[in-house]
């Protein structure tokens, strides 16, 4: 017989059977760290670590290598004009950071600051725990302070009390709380430290510290009927959970301005400094009828407005209206009391329960309730902005699920994949119920969305079953659509929050839980350690009838390879689709590989391509595979 070709359509397939897959493709069936380009499979470019240095009790850069404190979930990334800086503000979940010059400085707005406290530090020999009095402190039970002006007690350096990034607290009672410092007291002190002053940092009054979204245990979550009246309901009867701290991050030209979902607006003054935290919206002078809450905030284009969405209503006393939508006055970020000379205003949507995401488009604001999706544009004149219902049953499934893309619009829904371009349409997806049956639908709103242009992919990046053992489990998986090659493909990786290659960031970067920073498509490694790519095909018969079995006896690669790569082939075969499988190899391809020889028999042969190296980098071709008939023993 002679050689017949092996060729497979762009994409992985997992919603149908992988028999199915190789009559109507045929597809390939599983990857991962692999993407699609020109219509066949690579190996994703690999990532580095950037280096982040903190920073000591002076605000001094020093060599010491840290990681980022809380789960990154929001980044903007810009370079001001007036100092030519190139800065990153990262928000986590309990943080607001900026990362410049390779150094992390913490701007984190403060809830109050106690100065001129008499000896408030008690130590007890060999423990590491602190304790600090500060009548009234206000503060709750994973909050952070940070101290200054502290002398060194109980034989713990005055640099690890005033460490710069500060501590998270336990409340004792209201007077005091405690700190865990990194090394214990060598003394027992009941009241040292000197005159002290201490930073509190907002925290969970303000909307911060969540790190996962919790079930809601009132008594009347739930059903009619469910427990007994007057009772705090349980995590497997609740329906409702509450939302995880994140930020919105918008640029005001040079500035910040940051929100808490569900909290209040800040807003942060490059030309201050870093050493100069954010601070409210609502205290710039001038400020007019800001919104105390926002769970979703963002600016216009091109017409700059700011935007807030289910947030606190003007004139309404404070009441927070998760469905109204408000904007500022035309390029005064900092005023919504709307007067016959501005343009602020405001407008409810009705479909739906909350805003759940807001992006910026080709000029227009898409904003997603938890049912529906609206297009806002800016009209001028009286109305100022118009409202469209562009589709129902079309909710996004978190904040940073939602992407634009030169004007397009993607998204992650509660069950499927959308896309915007003028009309919202549902994205045929070839691992749709793979995803959202592995995915822990408890923590979607964790998803976060990232873009690659280079590629052109958008990824999703979701917390899977895989990490079901996890108290707090952060992504560990992602789904990805190549937009130009309308293919899908699936993976391993933990990331975050991730961001496009932009301005002096040449290539993709994005933060994983632990809180380090990566450089993507970067070298062929993860971050030195070996990569674990893949991909297999479907099953493909051999003969068009699939009645005869056959002998495979040379595989002829088409490969594009580094000299150091080095390729395993696995053979797959079967003589039934639900039959057992026999594997043969691996076998290795390296870039002088001009045949491979086996022995594989079956009806059906699908293929393996794997890489463990640190050094591989490869993308396939068209195989050729030389088989002939043989008998059923």
């Amino acid at each position: 017989m002679p050689l017949q070709l092996l060729k497979y359509n762009p994409g992985v397939v997992k919603d149908i059977t992988e028999y199915a897959a190789g009559k109507n493709g045929p597809y390939w069936v599983d990857s991962d760290l692999v993407r699609f380009k020109n219509g066949y499979p690579e190996k994703l470019g690999g990532w580095q670590k950037d280096n982040i240095f903190g920073l000591d009790p002076s605000g001094n850069i020093t060599t010491t290598k840290i990681s980022i404190e809380g789960i990154a979930r929001r980044m903007a990334y810009w370079r001001a004009f007036a100092d030519g800086e190139d800065r990153l503000a990262v928000g986590t979940h309990n943080h607001l950071f900026i990362y410049q010059n390779n150094s992390l400085f913490d701007i984190t707005p403060l809830r109050k600051t106690s100065s001129g406290l008499s000896n408030p530090i008690a130590t007890a020999s060999g423990s590491a725990i602190v304790t600090i009095t500060d009548n009234s402190h206000g503060a709750v039970t994973g909050d952070w302070v940070v101290l200054s002006g502290t002398s060194a007690t109980g034989g713990i350096a005055a640099d690890t009390l005033n460490d710069y990034y500060g501590y998270q607290l336990t409340v004792i009672n209201a007077n005091s709380y405690s700190i865990v410092v990194p090394s214990a007291a060598t003394s027992t002190v009941s009241a040292g430290g000197g005159t002290v002053a201490i930073k509190y940092l907002i925290g969970a009054d303000a909307g911060l510290g969540a790190q996962s979204s919790v079930p809601a245990l009132g008594w009347g979550v739930g059903g009619w009927g469910q427990s007994t009246w007057g009772t705090t309901r349980t995590t497997s009867t609740s329906d409702i959970f509450l939302d995880n701290s994140s930020w919105n991050l918008s640029l005001w030209g040079e500035d910040l301005i940051a929100t808490v979902r569900g909290g209040a607006i800040y807003y942060w003054d490059t030309s201050a400094g870093v050493t100069n935290r954010a601070s409210l919206v609502s205290s710039i002078s001038g400020a007019e009828s800001v919104p105390a809450v926002a769970r979703i905030t963002t600016v216009s284009f091109p017409d700059r407005h700011f935007i807030a969405g289910g947030c606190s209503a003007y004139g309404g006393g404070g009441n927070v209206d998760n469905m109204l939508v408000r904007w500022s006055s035309q390029e005064q970020f900092e005023k919504f009391a709307p007067t016959a000379t501005n343009t602020a205003g405001d407008q409810r949507l009705e479909v739906g329960t909350k805003i759940v995401a807001m992006v910026s488009a080709r000029e227009e604001t898409i904003i997603s309730t938890d049912e529906a999706v609206y297009g806002m544009t800016f009209v001028g004149g009286d109305f100022v902005f118009s409202f469209r219902l562009l589709a129902t049953d079309s909710g996004a499934a978190g904040m940073n699920t939602m992407i634009s893309v030169d004007g397009d619009v993607f998204w992650l829904g509660k069950r499927n994949f959308f896309n915007y371009n003028g009309v919202v349409n549902e994205l045929a997806c070839s691992v749709q119920y793979y995803v959202f049956d592995r995915m822990q639908t408890n923590f979607i709103d964790k998803t976060t969305v990232g873009h690659n242009k280079a590629f052109k992919e958008v990824t999703w990046f979701y917390v899977s079953n895989d990490n079901a053992s996890a108290t707090n489990p952060e992504p560990d998986s992602y789904v990805t659509y190549n937009y130009a090659e309308k293919a899908w493909s699936v993976g391993t990786m933990d990331r975050t929050v991730w961001s496009d290659s932009f301005g002096a960031r040449k290539v993709p970067f994005a933060f994983d839980e632990d809180g380090h920073l990566y450089e993507h498509e970067t070298g062929t490694s993860a971050n030195g350690a070996a990569m674990n790519s893949y991909i297999e095909s479907s099953p493909r018969e051999i003969s068009e009838s699939g009645e005869t079995l056959y002998m495979v006896d040379q595989v002829i690669p088409d490969v594009t390879m580094t000299a150091q790569t080095s390729l395993s082939l696995y053979m797959n075969t079967r003589k039934f689709p639900n039959g057992s499988e026999t594997i043969k190899g691996p076998f290795v391809i390296t870039s002088s590989t001009e045949k491979v020889s086996t022995r594989a028999k079956g009806r059906q042969i699908s293929m393996k391509f794997q890489s463990t190296g640190l050094n591989d980098d490869w993308t396939l071709g068209d195989f050729r595979v030389n088989s002939r008939q043989d008998g059923l023993r």
